[in-house]
């Protein structure tokens, strides 16, 4: 998976977003262990520690946590798993809503259009 960055919002929150969503999709698995800050850094191709702060980000979340011998590992807890995923699943819903209102269909309409589209 690429990192995608942008210049709208904070280069250490769209990493731990993007963080977030690999763990929720399960790329990194429930228990496994995050690769380290130097190795997420280089992949991105940002500072280690504008890394360090995402994954800070993503402990203060509760989907991962520091093994003062194992690293970050992923949280084995579903429920904040699930948690997450869903928040992740409103986004999206919402970004589809947004840009069918931008095209003038009513959230119904919207709605119908992709059922429609399920069949």
């Amino acid at each position: 998976m690429d990192w995608k960055l942008s210049d709208d919002r904070p280069i250490w929150l769209q990493l731990s977003q993007q963080l977030a969503r690999r763990i929720v999709t399960g790329i990194y698995p429930p228990g496994s262990r995050l690769p380290s800050v130097r190795e997420l850094a280089a992949a991105a191709g940002v500072n280690p520690n504008t890394m360090q702060r995402a994954l800070a980000q993503l402990e203060q979340d509760g989907l991962a946590k520091a093994d003062r011998t194992a690293g970050r590992l992923v949280t084995q807890d579903t429920t904040i798993l699930e948690a997450v995923r869903t928040a992740e699943a409103q986004i999206v819903i919402n970004q589809y809503f947004d840009a069918m209102a931008e095209l003038g269909y009513s959230q119904q309409e919207a709605a119908l259009l992709l059922r429609e589209e399920l069949k």
